[in-house]
């Protein structure tokens, strides 16, 4: 009896403790009414996130660090992060062997043109298979969709066929033509994403300017376009990063003339040391330290523009994806 008198009374004495104000003060502190409200749940939640954001921004760091290393950094294991002095030739070397002004102008060219073009086509498509009612509609979405899990590298051989009877090759036209119809760089998820926003629009935003007599582009052009700008907005961003980053296609359709800057880093090993890229294994090991800050600088020039472009535009950008859905 005494025993089980003890416990209860200690057990009694422990929850009043637990329930008293101090402790639930330091407990709402700590923790907050929801999950992310207290300093202790914050304290895990930016410690998790600091560790997400160092993995993703520790090729940048790299990059930045190595392209101002000169060749005794390089080769000093002592060496980390912070270079002994310096080095800002690797840059000129970067832009000289790069043909950066060249370069960059053509692929501003093919990203900026083909980004806005594909904001036209994607949305009059997405509109068409969301709002309007005609005959095979649920064919030509099924077609957009597949054309979304086909790889380029099965279509690349019949392509290529097709703009070289045209003359189009080494030219931006061979991105430009299939923008025009839908089918540029990830167009199919485009289309999707236009659709499934404008599904969301009420109906009753058409039934007036139907009464008056509208036609659908009129309609689609003065009242839904309009509201879908942060869609438009997002499918810019996308596109224009999409044809910047474009490797495989233009190192298939463009070879000497018209070369964006994908290109021009992947030669510039030959540029740099006279030995192509693919040359034998001994001689780039022996080459490779010489390379590695300009490849560094290089690398770092021509994510420099899309970097900014992203730090102007992220507030709309962030917006634009919660207002489209894709966090979905």
């Amino acid at each position: 009896m005494k025993l089980a008198e003890t416990y209860r009374a200690a057990s009694a004495g422990v929850s009043r403790f637990l329930w008293s104000s101090s402790v639930q003060r330091v407990k709402m502190l700590a923790l907050g009414q929801q999950a992310n409200e207290g300093w202790g749940a914050r304290l895990i939640i930016y410690f998790l996130l600091s560790i997400i954001a160092y993995l993703y921004l520790q090729p940048l760091f790299y990059i930045i660090s190595t392209m101002f290393k000169n060749l005794n950094d390089l080769l000093d294991p002592t060496v980390k992060w912070i270079p002994r002095e310096l080095d800002f030739s690797n840059l000129r070397t970067a832009w000289r062997g790069l043909h950066y002004p060249q370069a960059f102008v053509h692929t501003l060219t093919i990203a900026f043109v083909c980004s806005a073009i594909q904001v036209a086509v994607c949305a009059m498509t997405g509109y068409a298979l969301a709002r309007l009612t005609f005959p095979g509609r649920g064919l030509v979405t099924f077609l957009v969709i597949l054309t979304f899990l086909v790889p380029p590298q099965i279509t690349i051989i019949p392509l290529y066929v097709i703009y070289s009877k045209l003359g189009l090759l080494d030219t931006p036209f061979v991105f430009i033509v299939p923008a025009l119809f839908g089918q540029g760089v990830r167009s199919a998820l485009f289309i999707i994403i236009f659709r499934q926003f404008f599904r969301t629009l009420p109906a009753t935003l058409e039934e007036a300017a139907k009464l008056d007599g509208a036609s659908a582009f009129r309609l689609f052009s003065r009242i839904m376009l309009p509201l879908a700008r942060s869609a438009c907005l997002v499918v810019f961003l996308f596109s224009f990063i999409w044809y910047w980053n474009l490797y495989y296609e233009p190192s298939m359709f463009l070879r000497d003339h018209y070369l964006p800057l994908s290109i021009s880093l992947d030669r510039l090993q030959e540029v740099l040391t006279g030995v192509p890229a693919g040359g034998g294994g001994e001689a780039l090991r022996k080459i490779d330290p010489i390379s590695e800050s300009p490849k560094m600088a290089a690398a770092f020039l021509i994510i420099f523009p899309p970097l900014v472009l992203y730090m102007f535009m992220q507030r709309w950008f962030v917006e634009g994806i919660e207002r489209t859905g894709l966090v979905e």
